[in-house]
């Protein structure tokens, strides 16, 4: 699962002239058409992650500002239409634009340095020509280059590499040079390719059949450190790898250092099998629970094997040594270490509206069935959980049917104390398991409403359950139910005075009172015309026994419009 921090910087306002421009809906348009391409940050005032960008929003503004790349910004607080005609849902969000319809979304870090690298590599065209003039520049343009090196006519070498290229612009940047000397001075057979990179060696040579599969394969395990350092900007790198991750947790940068130097023969000797990576476990030692470690017992071992989320933590009393470590590492590759597993107990009772999933059942409530399961990962501190949970419970109920839960089940997981073979990067995380492609589950990105819910199920499911709902239906019947009685207030007011008018002018102006009630009540709305009616024969009434006391016809009045109210 992944983890994030909580950065605690603060936004400051710059008084000075500022690299980031902010725009306004009347602006905004035009200024995109005019710049090539622009990074523009949808944000509001009091998002907290907002301010923590700000300063390296700010950075990154400077540095590219001399390569004309835009940075800008929207405030949604301001220019809601605008944010939400470009999909913005929550802040901040970054989106590449290289003009009005040609927008996606920034895949980057919310770190400076992260900002730079990718919109570099947005500013350049996926394949950048090199010669020996520039050749040493590119080399060092990024942490990783991938530069190919084949002859002019070998057009298959060409189209294959810039179709890598293309799919991977995101994450690398790409240079190619036909120079046949250039390539010989390199080492290089034509077609071959090099990785160059900021560390370890400082170069990776490709010794493949030049294949898209294998170049990629390749740019992915080369790319990484021998053994690099978990965190905020790495970790999304790591799980892009798609390899098992060694983790090694040391509190101190020398511990941290000396282990790495002690592990490096593993990792050396396993590259491309499995990524090791130290982590800093003062900063961020929460996460060796994630990985079923005990928090605050230093220094740790763990491997997370990234496709099913299966952890392997290592016994935290042994000593953390090559020779040790190497058994455990050559044992797990062997498939002879059981995964951990954490969970909740099986609740004895699970026939509510949302059933409950914890890690032993799993299996059963979402894979082994032939229903379709819409799944809620949510952590108990989470509060768009809290918002969502009332809403989940709703929708639960909308299937709870005979027919309807033969269908579709409804389920939840505390995904802190349960492990779920699922990445989850977020709470609360939302996926529907269709019937008969439970290996492809969908995910849910829209709002997060029952009505929006009941439609996705019914759009991604194998069955297409159609579940019947009228939205806020109970507040609908209670606003009616308010508005009746107030309208029932109004008769009986209107009753009484027309009321103790009879009783003060006798006959005739018993006769004019009850004309006025029936007026009253007339006017109301529809939902109290059957109160109206009361209200006019009892005072109809009133007006025929002229011989009463003026005193009998305006209880009777009274009385009338008081059985209205009593009856809605």
């Amino acid at each position: 699962m992944k983890y994030s921090t909580v950065c605690a910087a603060f936004f400051a306002a710059v008084v000075s002239a500022s690299d980031v421009k902010q725009l306004k809906t009347d602006t905004f348009k035009s200024f995109i058409e005019e710049n090539d391409l622009v990074l523009a940050e949808f944000f509001a005032p009091w998002c907290g992650h907002c301010k923590a960008l700000a300063p390296e929003y700010e950075t990154a503004a400077t540095t590219l500002k001399e390569k004309n790349i835009a940075l800008v910004k929207v405030d949604c607080t301001e220019e809601q239409d605008l944010c939400q005609e470009y999909g913005v849902e929550g802040y901040p969000a970054l989106k590449v634009f290289r003009g009005l319809e040609n927008v996606s979304p920034f895949g980057g870090q919310r770190k400076a340095d992260s900002i730079v690298s990718y919109m570099t590599k947005q500013g350049l065209p996926a394949v950048s020509d090199v010669t020996k003039d520039t050749l040493e520049e590119f080399k060092t343009a990024d942490k990783v280059v991938l530069v190919a090196y084949f002859a002019a006519d070998d057009k298959a070498s060409n189209e294959t590499f810039t179709s890598v290229a293309h799919g991977l612009r995101d994450s690398f940047l790409f240079g190619a040079t036909n120079d046949a000397a250039l390539a010989k001075a390199e080492g290089v057979k034509q077609p071959g390719l090099v990785l160059y990179k900021s560390f370890d060696n400082g170069k990776d040579v490709f010794s493949e059949t030049f294949d898209a599969d294998a170049i990629r394969d390749f740019a992915k395990v080369a790319s990484m450190p021998l053994i690099g350092e978990v965190g905020p900007e790495t970790y999304s790198g790591y799980m892009a790898a798609g390899l098992p991750l060694a983790y090694i947790f040391a509190e101190t940068p020398e511990e941290r250092e000396e282990l790495a130097k002690e592990l490096k023969p593993l990792a050396l000797k396993h590259k491309g099998a499995i990524n090791f990576a130290t982590i800093d476990a003062k900063s961020f030692g929460q996460h060796a629970g994630n990985l079923n470690l005990k928090a605050g017992t230093w220094p740790a071992f763990a491997i997370q094997k990234m496709e099913k989320n299966e952890k392997f933590p290592y016994d935290q009393d042994a000593k953390i040594t090559n020779k040790d470590i190497g058994k455990f590492v050559d044992d797990f590759l062997a498939g002879k270490v059981e995964p951990s597993v954490k969970s909740e107990p099986i609740p004895e009772s699970n026939d509510g509206p949302v059933a409950t999933i914890v890690a032993h059942n799993y299996k059963d409530i979402v894979i082994n069935n032939d229903k379709d399961v819409l799944v809620e990962y949510y952590a108990p501190w989470c509060g768009h959980c809290k918002a969502l949970a009332p809403k989940y419970e709703e929708l639960g109920q909308l299937y709870a049917s005979d027919k309807l839960s033969k269908l579709v089940t409804i389920a939840k997981v505390d995904a802190t104390a349960n492990d779920v073979p699922d990445e989850v990067q977020g709470f609360p995380t939302i996926k529907l398991f269709p019937a008969g492609k439970k290996d492809s589950p969908i995910d849910y990105s829209g709002s997060r409403t029952v009505e929006d819910l009941v439609k996705f199920i019914e759009e991604n499911g194998s069955h297409k359950a159609e579940a019947t709902y009228v939205e806020k239906a109970e507040e609908v019947v209670a606003d009616a139910a308010d508005d009746m009685v107030s309208q029932a207030d109004a008769a009986t007011k209107s009753g009484k005075s027309a009321a103790a008018s009879a009783a003060s002018e006798g006959t005739e102006t018993v006769k004019s009172g009850a004309s006025s009630a029936a007026s009253v009540a007339s006017d109301g709305t529809e939902s109290v015309k059957s109160g109206a009616t009361a209200a006019t024969d009892s005072a109809a009434s009133a007006a025929s026994e002229v011989s009463k006391s003026a005193s009998s016809a305006a209880s009777e009045a009274a009385a009338s419009a008081s059985s209205v109210r009593d009856e809605l």
